[in-house]
């Protein structure tokens, strides 16, 4: 499966605790006018229902014929809510906290290409976002270990769903199925592997404004389904059991750079796709698969998404390592996008309920580029070029992200010389690194 970059793997997962209480508090608010479909209706009680306890406790274990029955009958849910069909059987692989914990270290440490990893890890090293004693293949599994409650993979067309009750399936079951279910039928109609190609690698800012769609089109699906399919009592007993204090903490001891990967998509994606639904429908969210954002501006932005604002294509010297000397090379390029910078400038993501809005320091983005430069003796530096909209906006990116550069181990700073709408951030392992790098930009003093 091609990777775009060391974040968590492309199969599609629902991260039940990033996104609980952004849900908890939109399922309420969801008004019908908003869909017809978001109608609640009556469904039978707990008891009614194989494999639904009477509590927020674990799901009574029932046969796999029952499981495999209440399956196909959320199937038929989503395909008439979603109004796509399903073109190939789909069957879910029902699977243990433990046994989900296995998949996913396998998928990260054998489908992410190790030197891209290491690379990432000396890149946020060096900008000071992730700690220096830290290994970010273990961030991700962490990371991935503490959050994922279901799963799919494009790959192997393969649908795991998480539970903690030995087989039963009660409603954090069913709903976070639905979920799945939908990237399943997104796979089967838009290629999900296709509509994130590996020609996009070093382009994640594209990477996540696409996955925002993946998983907003996920996440508006199940909140429509669980609308109209469970009744009061199932509703709250979902949303008690989808609160776990365990994953909240866990998430919020993951570096924000790396939780933003999962967290933008769940909750900026939701928000993003609601609304594209509440005003076209779903063929809005499907001709959005056909022509997809090429930002995360675009998602946080509705009008640049309406308008189709494009990003600035901003451009490195090509021979900036020839330039430092025997000894550099490039250890990667990407781009970060207004998302990451927010990140980057808050060191936050959010995860207590709605997203935060991006700071000021971070609206206004045009486009940007970095690449990251491994030198001879362990000398690294990172190279930023930004361009904003405005000179006002990028006079305000400078003020913002001067605090920010004090966190990194070496040395950085913002480059005078060019001004106007650019700006370039440069970080160094020490000073003459971050002189020399300044002298081959054309940008020192």
């Amino acid at each position: 499966m091609p990777q775009s970059r060391p974040m968590p793997p492309r199969p599609h997962r629902v991260p039940a605790a990033t996104a609980a209480v952004l849900l908890g508090a939109l399922v309420w608010a969801c008004s019908p006018s908003v869909s017809p479909s978001l109608a609640p209706s009556a469904t039978p009680s707990p008891s009614a229902t194989p494999g639904l306890s009477s509590s927020s406790a674990a799901p009574t274990p029932i046969s796999s014929a029952e499981v495999a029955a209440i399956y196909r009958e959320i199937n038929a849910q989503v395909e008439a809510l979603r109004g796509l069909d399903e073109r190939e059987a789909v069957e879910a692989k029902i699977v243990s906290p433990d046994e989900m914990a296995v998949i996913i270290e396998r998928t990260v440490r054998e489908d992410t290409p190790p030197d891209l990893l290491a690379a990432y890890e000396r890149l946020y090293h060096v900008m000071g976002l992730l700690p220096e004693d830290a290994k970010l293949a273990d961030v991700f599994v962490e990371l991935l270990q503490s959050q994922v409650a279901g799963l799919y993979d494009p790959a192997t067309a393969s649908l795991y769903v998480v539970s903690r009750g030995g087989g039963g399936v009660g409603p954090l079951e069913r709903v976070f199925y639905a979920h799945e279910y939908v990237h399943a039928l997104q796979d089967q109609h838009f290629d999900l592997r296709a509509f994130q190609p590996a020609d996009l690698n070093d382009q994640t800012d594209r990477q996540m404004a696409r996955q925002a769609l993946v998983e907003g089109d996920a996440y508006t699906g199940m909140t429509q389904w669980l609308q109209t399919n469970l009744g009061p009592f199932e509703l709250l007993e979902f949303l008690t059991a989808s609160q776990d204090p365990e994953a909240l903490a866990a998430l919020e001891r993951i570096p924000p750079i790396v939780a933003s990967q999962i967290v933008f998509a769940a909750t900026q994606g939701f928000l993003w796709v609601l609304g594209i639904q509440a005003d076209g429908g779903w063929a809005a969210v499907d001709a959005a698969f056909r022509e997809p954002p090429d930002s995360t501006e675009q998602v946080l932005h509705p009008d640049k998404w309406l308008s189709r604002e494009p990003p600035i294509e901003v451009e490195l010297p090509a021979d900036l390592a020839t330039t430092l000397g025997s000894g550099w090379s490039v250890g990667l390029e990407d781009t970060l996008g207004e998302a990451q910078i927010a990140v980057w400038l808050t060191d936050t993501v959010g995860t207590g309920g709605l997203p935060p809005p991006p700071p000021a320091g971070a609206v206004g983005w045009g486009g940007d580029r970095l690449v990251l430069l491994d030198g001879p003796a362990d000398a690294r530096a990172v190279v930023v070029k930004t361009e904003w909209d405005s000179a006002a906006d990028a006079a305000e990116f400078e003020t913002a992200v001067g605090p920010m550069l004090d966190d990194a181990p070496g040395v950085a700073q913002v480059l005078s010389g060019q001004g106007g709408t650019v700006r370039w951030v440069v970080f160094g392992s020490d000073a003459a690194t971050l002189g020399a790098v300044a002298a081959a930009l054309g940008l020192a003093g």
